[in-house]
């Protein structure tokens, strides 16, 4: 494994802009290669069609995938990214490959690495590194699949996990320097991946720099599953990461004034790496190496970027004008961005000393309103959406979920309606508070908060090894959380603590 610390070094350093590398699958699709060549000797007789599946080519055709690293490399990146957009057990199941999702990530790493240590070794003033790339998977955490249900989803908080799990465990034994969380449409999915490199990070002992990069989908601004580019940084910034960023979807052309929107609130590092212009009328990518470079280069010259890169429809020739372009340029100073407790929905929501009073919706309580507590024991959660929209539309800056209730199954409850919420863009575009009196209440309710949530509350009510047990959790869950604490004999009062950065 490299000397992290170059990589870190080279970051702060005010007169270099670092590159990262471009598409992978433009240059696959180079290759040609047949069902057959996908297939190799190892899956010759597999019962799925291999063809497409991009990331088994680093078990059945791993000079391909070296020879891409390589002529990358050749271009002048600094950073490579494995082979490993999909190489995850929730999508490798279209192929019925998941068992061996985890030996994908550590084969296609040791790849990258050795390609990256070649480099090194023939230049070692210009140090090359492995990101591992943690895609988003085939399914949505915040999204419903059925136009007749917006409640239901097609995968789990804890089949997320597992999966991010296994292959960032591949990705950090095969070498790895970074991970990269990316192409982040749905922050929810982002959310279980950093939970998952977290817990991964505790097991090993020791943790390496993560970089989490989110995809705008339109000139709205938002990602697929709503949310601005302000309340997505609030909603991942407590992964500390080595870098913030958006990538995909988009030209640099287009992606620019968000990119721009980032770098003035995130108080990281800044990386973007954008499409080569939007798809043609057949899937393909026309914009060229001058024009990519161009922009990107403009961006950089603004001060706006700390590393830089470029994804779908890219090529090695990209690379290589983007290295010239930015050569020489001083990166983005990164702000110091003032103290506030930060959350967010679909939108941010900054709290600060000038913030004066925040509206709390507390109708959408079972213990508080006799009303809500009877549509949701009688099972009528679409009129109980309703009353949480008509406190957002009175004002309402967060809502108070609470769900205890003997009569319910409280878990259930609660992920039935933040899911329905979540599908509703007028209630969600406010952060919850997630309430109840049981830790396993408000752990269900954070699996299915996409944004910045609140927990309400924790206490030193059973001892303080599990008051720090869940202010860990609810940190590693990207939530704030209010705190009871008893200020004499006969009083308790609630303070709203940020848990995330600084540290």
């Amino acid at each position: 494994m490299s000397d992290r610390s170059h990589l870190l070094e080279r970051l702060l350093d005010p007169n270099e802009v670092i590159v990262v590398d471009g598409a992978m699958g433009t240059l696959v699709q180079r290759y040609d290669l047949t069902e057959d060549e996908f297939r190799g000797d190892r899956f010759r007789d597999h019962t799925h069609d291999l063809k497409g599946a991009n990331d088994v080519l680093v078990l059945t055709r791993p000079q391909v995938i070296r020879e891409i690293h390589d002529q990358y490399l050749a271009a002048g990146a600094d950073i490579i990214e494995t082979d490993t957009f999909n190489a995850n057990a929730i999508s490798m199941a279209d192929y019925a490959l998941q068992n061996v999702a985890e030996e994908m990530n550590l084969v296609a790493a040791t790849i990258a690495r050795e390609a990256a240590d070649a480099f090194t070794a023939t230049n070692p003033d210009k140090p090359r590194f492995v990101a591992g790339s943690l895609g988003p998977t085939n399914k949505t955490a915040s999204l419903s699949p059925d136009v007749n249900d917006p409640g239901a989803r097609n995968v789990t908080w804890d089949q997320l996990v597992s999966a991010y799990h296994d292959a960032a465990r591949g990705l950090v034994a095969g070498g790895a320097d970074i991970l990269a969380i990316e192409t982040i449409f749905d922050t929810l999915n982002g959310k279980a991946a950093i939970f998952a490199v977290e817990q991964l990070f505790d097991e090993l002992g020791f943790r390496i720099p993560v970089i989490v990069s989110g995809t705008i989908t339109d000139q709205s601004g938002r990602t697929l599953s709503g949310q601005t580019v302000g309340a997505f940084w609030n909603s991942v910034r407590h992964a500390r990461p080595f870098a913030i960023g958006l990538n995909c979807a988009l030209g640099g052309d287009m992606l620019r004034p968000f990119v721009a929107e980032l770098a003035k609130i995130a108080d990281v590092p800044v990386i973007t790496y954008p499409n080569a212009g939007l798809p043609n009328a057949f899937g393909g990518y026309d914009e060229q190496p001058p024009q990519t470079s161009s922009v990107l280069g403009g961006m950089a010259s603004e001060g706006l970027l700390n590393l830089v890169g470029s994804c779908c429809g890219t090529t090695p020739d990209h690379t290589r004008a983007i290295v010239e372009a930015v050569a020489g340029l001083p990166v983005r100073q990164i702000p110091e961005v003032e103290a506030r407790t930060r959350l967010s929905g679909l939108e941010p929501l900054d709290i600060g000393p000038d913030s004066l009073f925040v509206n709390v919706g507390e109708r959408t309580n079972v213990t508080g309103s006799r009303a809500f507590a009877r549509l949701v024991t009688e099972g009528r959660f679409d009129d109980a959406v309703e009353i949480a929209r008509q406190q957002v539309d009175a004002g309402a800056q967060m809502i108070d979920i609470n769900m205890d209730e003997a009569l319910l199954d409280s878990e259930a409850a609660m992920a039935r309606l933040l899911d329905l919420i979540g599908s509703e863009p007028d209630i969600a575009k406010v952060p919850v508070m997630i309430d109840s009196s049981k830790w396993s209440v408000i752990e269900e309710g954070l699996k299915h908060s996409q944004g910045r949530p609140v927990v309400n509350s924790l206490s030193m009510k059973e001892g303080e090894d599990e008051f720090l047990r869940q202010a860990r959790l609810a940190r590693r869950y990207g939530a704030a959380v209010i705190v009871m604490v008893r200020v004499s004999s006969s009083r308790t009062v609630g303070c709203l603590a940020d848990v995330a950065p600084p540290w």
